[in-house]
């Protein structure tokens, strides 16, 4: 399972977000599109939205802290990656 996760540094939402997939042992992609410009516009284009967090999994697009969204989009994927410190 391929997870990206947009974020901030300051979004207080993203660190949920980031906290959540830790918690789940699973390992992702952290994209701070504050520092990167490419990554920002891949996030719009992607997403329609210019806020944070906007987490990608396998090509599955969840905008905000939604956990419901975020637990239906990982039982799609039985397979979960243990995260790697």
């Amino acid at each position: 399972m391929n997870i990206k996760i947009y974020s901030t540094p300051t979004c207080p939402y993203c660190k949920l977000v980031k906290d959540y997939f830790k918690e789940q042992g699973m390992s992702f992609s952290d994209i701070d599109v504050a520092n990167d410009a490419t990554a920002a516009n891949e996030m719009v284009k992607s997403s329609g939205q210019m806020g944070v967090p906007v987490i990608d999994i396998d090509g599955e697009i969840i905008v905000g802290w939604n956990k419901s969204a975020l637990e239906e989009a990982i039982a799609k994927h039985p397979q979960k990656t243990k995260q790697v410190a």
